[in-house]
Formats: structure tokens, sequence, C-alpha cells
């Protein structure tokens, strides 16, 4: 059973969800993702696959009202889907091909395309979790898509700002963040005809990368094959040049902001946003963690412990290691 319990001290809903802890945890001798194993076909490429252990669904059960009304209840309402990314156990993102990486990214315009068409849902957003830096519990490659009934805070948080931006200085804030990085290159880490992937200045991780449309386009929905060609590509360049940073596989969290849905106001906001994806690797050395400890978690402060402009020179020398035909 989950429910969402408002915090009326951060404007926030947060998910409870019970039955997660029953989920299988680092099985040795099983995998249900791969083909012989009951659960998924015996032949498949990109699959989408029903979250056996969902934190929200589109038929969620009836939840209790707390007695008082500052302590709201409501139904976890939306989707909760895993993408398993090849039948092959031991594959990475970043050792399949560019055609196979375009096929993961066509799925995920395909579910964002058809859960926006849900009037409930306001936020479609596809991740991966990798590693067991970051929590993982299934090893075979995959990753996960919500559907959430409201904007997340973080997102809802990047979106004003860039609006604020937008109507006090008439610019979209990524475009200017994109051209400071491209100016001064000490960030700098590779581009194609639509994309482009550098270290912002401010980033929280060491290999913090942000991956950034370079087109007027804030959602999936925006995307042309040209664009789903071109972040495969860039997505297969970074993930890839990842394992080569210290030559072991590397944990990560890869997140895709893009705008709303179906809520008010964001109908314009391929003028001030842009769609982007943003990784949080945890690594600060090949078997040192950066956690998230308490000034990050308790008051939002973070602490990159690197020096950005090292960790971009290295990445940078990993991509130029990267096959250009794989």
């Amino acid at each position: 059973m989950s429910e969402l319990r408002y915090n009326p001290l951060l404007n926030s809903w947060v998910i409870h969800a019970a039955a997660r802890q029953n989920r299988p945890h680092l099985p040795k001798d099983f995998c249900p993702f791969c083909p012989g194993s009951s659960q998924v076909p015996y032949d498949y490429d990109v699959l989408v696959y029903k979250n056996d252990f969902p934190v929200l669904s589109n038929d969620p059960v009836a939840v209790k009202e707390h007695p008082h009304p500052l302590y709201s209840t409501k139904e976890a309402y939306g989707v909760a889907e895993v993408i398993l990314y090849s039948p092959n156990h031991n594959a990475t993102f970043g050792s399949l091909t560019r055609e196979h990486i375009a096929r993961i990214v066509q799925v995920w315009k395909q579910r964002n395309d058809e859960l926006s068409a849900d009037r409930k849902i306001e936020y479609v957003y596809p991740f991966e979790n990798r590693g067991e830096e970051v929590g993982v519990t299934m090893h075979h490659p995959h990753g996960q898509l919500y559907a959430f009934s409201w904007v997340p805070p973080k997102v809802e948080e990047e979106l004003s700002n860039c609006i604020e931006y937008y109507h006090t200085q008439g610019f979209n804030l990524f475009d200017v963040i994109t051209d400071i990085e491209r100016k001064d290159r000490k960030r700098w880490l590779y581009e194609n005809d639509h994309f482009v992937a550098y270290l912002p200045y401010f980033t929280d991780y060491p290999f913090g990368v942000f991956v950034v449309a370079k087109d007027s386009i804030a959602n999936l929905s925006d995307f042309t094959p040209a664009h789903i060609t071109d972040l495969a590509d860039i997505l297969k360049v970074i993930t890839n040049a990842f394992d080569r940073i210290y030559d072991r596989p590397f944990p990560y969290m890869m997140v895709t902001h893009q705008a709303p849905v179906n809520k008010g106001g964001y109908e314009h906001a391929n003028e001030f946003y842009r769609f982007h994806i943003e990784f949080y690797p945890p690594l600060r050395d090949k078997d040192k963690v950066k956690w998230y400890a308490s000034s990050e978690m308790g008051a939002w402060v973070a602490t990159n412990p690197n020096s950005l402009e090292d960790c971009a020179e290295l990445l940078r020398s990993k991509i130029d290691e990267v096959p250009e035909h794989e």
C-alpha cells in the first residue's frame, strides 16, 4: 500500500510505500529481468516492465484521512515502471550501441506522450540508478519511469528560477549557463548538433555532468528523430567515459528534467526552460564515496570535495577514448 502524506514545512508530498520493504535485494542466483525467468519474454530488446513494487499506481488503494487537517493524505496516484535496457544481464548503458540507446530514448518519448494523455499526471520522470553505492537492488541494466500527479519540488524550484530569470533578464537561463560554459571551456566536455555536455560551475558532485538541449525544447514531446539520435550519442559518450575514469563500473543517478504536463503556466516552457539530464555520480575517487551527509540532507547545502576543473579534464581524456562508431 502506498499513500501520499503532505509535509507542511516544505509544502511537498512524501510517498509512503511500505510494500517496497519486500523487494528482492541483489539476488545472486536469480534475475527476474533475464530471459527465461518466466517474468519477461524470452526475446526482447527494450522492454517496459510494470514495477512489481510500485510507489505509484493508476489504480491506487483508498487512504484513511488523518483526523487533523494539517496532516493531509491522498492516494498515491501515478505510474511506476521499469525500463529494461537489454536482455543481456551484463550490459551497461555505456556498452550499448548508439542505435540501441536511441531505442531507449524513443521509449522514454513514447511513454511520456502516452502518460501525458492522462490529465491527472503533471510530471513524467525517466531516471536510472546504477551501482550499489546509490542503493540499486537489481544489477540487470535498467532504468525506471515515474509519472507523478504533482510537480516534484526540486523541479518546481528549478522552473521557478528559470521563469524569474526570463522575466527579469529576458533570456533563457539554461542558454546563458551553456554559453558561459562554452566560452570558459574549463568544464566543457562534448557536444553534437542538438545537445551539449559539461560540468556546471555549481554542480554538487565531482563528475556531476549536465546534458542540455541546444534547441528550444522543454519536454520529450518536442523531440524529433534527430534529437533522439543525438541524445543517444551524447549519453553513450558520457556513460562509456564514466567507466573509464577508474577502470571500474561507475555508479550514478541519471535523472531527466523536463517541463510539466497538464499544468497551467508551462504552455510556453520552451521559452524559459530546456530539457536536460543531470548525473549524480557519488565517487570522489576510485573507492571513495561522496556521501550526501548532514549539511547536504539537513540544510540543502551541498559540498563538492573535488576540483570540477580537474574532474572535467580527466573526464575529457576518457571521452577521447570512446569509440566513434559502436
